[in-house]
């Protein structure tokens, strides 16, 4: 008969918590535990009162513009798959048209209260969910997406088009992750697969060795 396995937590100097599984006599330490395709994740740590303001305000920032980055992708990829089936160069333009003006209908007036720092996070996750800068879908899409984004982050300052997700590399971008997978995994948004892969434990691993 199969031992239920059984838990117990470790604190470590540096305060960080491993769990240690015990799976029929034997001890497996891992800071997190892959069930099902589940990640349990330890809870946050801050070294000061003002890293905790800073992770919360981008927590609610992540979580009001990621839908819109979700929805982008949705869209953008039903959009390159029709154009596959579309040979006649006037009828894809024309079905181009018409999709960018369905798009520029559902995001224009919520992408315009956006604040700059969150036009920046949208940036960043249209890269995320697309595979694609902003600056690239501009070029790729011509005209029509270069007129609507343009007018609508107007408001947005000097923000940066061309800006890429990078989890292994900006801070930033490793605590955008962190939100995304907490708020995946409590329900509060709806998981949707980045455009590369990106390996949660692998990244929290890499911002802790340092």
């Amino acid at each position: 008969m199969a031992q239920t396995p059984q838990s117990f937590i470790e604190k470590n100097k540096d305060s960080t918590e491993t769990f240690y599984y015990i799976i029929e006599g034997d001890t497996i330490p891992r800071e997190y535990i892959d069930l099902e395709e589940v990640v349990l994740l330890n809870k946050i740590e801050f070294n000061s009162k003002q890293d905790r303001r800073r992770y919360l305000i981008l927590r609610r920032k992540t979580k009001k513009v990621y839908p819109y980055a979700k929805l982008a992708a949705e869209r953008l990829t039903t959009m390159s798959d029709r154009l596959k089936n579309i040979e006649n160069k006037r009828d894809r333009k024309k079905y181009t048209k018409r999709v960018q003006k369905y798009i520029e209908e559902e995001f224009s007036e919520k992408l315009k209260k956006l604040t700059h720092t969150e036009g920046q996070i949208l940036v960043k996750l249209i890269h995320r969910q697309t595979g694609r800068t902003a600056f690239e879908l501009v070029k790729e899409l011509r005209t029509g997406w270069r007129a609507f984004w343009y007018n609508t982050t107007a408001n947005l300052f000097d923000i940066s088009l061309k800006e890429e997700y990078q989890p292994f590399k900006e801070k930033e971008d490793y605590l955008i992750e962190d939100i995304l997978e907490r708020s995946f995994q409590s329900n509060l948004l709806e998981r949707q697969k980045p455009a590369f892969e990106i390996d949660y434990l692998d990244l929290t691993a890499h911002w802790n060795s340092k």
